[in-house]
């Protein structure tokens, strides 16, 4: 089994002027990502606006997104769209296809909010049967509605073979460390455990978790990477705790308005990410700009403090100029 750790972070889906996809901003964004040391991606995610997408959307972000990174990290997107579950199924194959290496499953798609966890376990069984052996993960996404997996549900898919991935909502620490426990049990060589609340990321580490995926990565991905890198490391105990509390103090703020905070963000930062979203209607107003600014200025402390180099954005939207061009 590898040890080292990751940060994969849930994509956020950049829109041109007229609310469609851009591309190009899209590979700025992965090289972006890529620059700051993340070791995956999770496309076509709630940070991506996937409900606010249409199916050929997804498919066509997703396999840009796929012969962008050209097999330098993996990538994992969600497949679990559909009415019934044989939709469900079909367009699972639909987005495997496009080359990733996962695709992950909402809970909620697969029992409605008063269902019994005897429901929840016998559609995704159904499901499984008809997906072959696709490689699978779980995410207990907030929407529809989150359905937390309890640690005997967690145990019981964790023990058909299929699931290579999974990304925890619980924040409760005492359900997360359930699940890892698991996880230390069961020792499937080829599973892993990512944790989506940064309020947990030094625990969910420190406890065997294999990194983190959550929305702080879309504003400063070079945090989330040293965090993931040094969190389970004695000698940076003290670090690592300063670095976990000031991350505690700006979480709720980065939370609101998102994805439209996360895109001034990274805008702010220089990149050609524009403040258009379709999942989120409104405009930031002066005040929200005026928090995220401040929370701007403490990732550049944070960087200051612990030696961290931020991403050289001017290198990463230079124009490349192609192998075969006259000097």
């Amino acid at each position: 089994m590898s040890f080292d750790k990751k940060f994969v972070p849930v994509m956020i889906t950049p829109f041109n002027l007229k609310a469609k996809l851009d591309f190009d901003a899209v590979a700025k964004l992965v090289d972006f990502y890529l620059a700051a040391g993340v070791k995956g991606f999770f496309a076509n995610c709630l940070s991506s606006e996937m409900y606010s997408i249409s199916e050929d959307e997804r498919l066509e972000l997703t396999s840009f997104i796929v012969k962008h990174v050209k097999g330098r990290v993996p990538i994992v997107a969600t497949g679990s769209f559909g009415l019934t579950i044989e939709d469900k199924a079909e367009f699972t194959k639909k987005i495997y296809a496009t080359g990733i290496d996962a695709v992950i499953l909402i809970t909620g798609h697969f029992a409605n909010i008063e269902d019994s966890d005897e429901t929840l376990l016998y559609n995704f069984n159904k499901f499984l049967s008809l997906t072959g052996n696709i490689p699978l993960g779980m995410y207990e996404c907030p929407a529809p509605y989150k359905r937390i997996l309890s640690a005997p549900v967690f145990k019981t898919l964790l023990q058909t073979g299929r699931f290579v991935y999974h990304k925890d909502t619980s924040i409760i620490q005492d359900q997360v460390k359930a699940k890892l426990d698991i996880v230390h049990e069961l020792n499937i060589p080829t599973f892993e455990f990512y944790d989506a609340h940064t309020p947990n990321a030094s625990f969910s580490v420190r406890n065997g978790a294999k990194g983190m995926s959550s929305i702080s990565g879309n504003f400063y991905p070079e945090i989330l990477v040293w965090m993931v890198n040094n969190a389970a490391n004695p000698a940076m105990k003290e670090k690592v705790d300063w670095l976990q509390q000031q991350l505690i103090e700006v979480d709720p703020l980065i939370h609101v308005a998102y994805p439209m905070s996360a895109k001034y963000f990274l805008s702010k930062r220089g990149l050609p990410i524009r403040t258009i979203s379709r999942a989120h209607a409104l405009e930031l107003t002066p005040e929200q700009k005026q928090t995220l600014d401040k929370v701007h200025d403490s990732f550049l402390m944070w960087c200051q403090t612990l030696g961290i180099s931020t991403v050289d954005i001017a290198e990463i939207i230079r124009p490349k100029v192609p192998l075969d061009s006259p000097i």
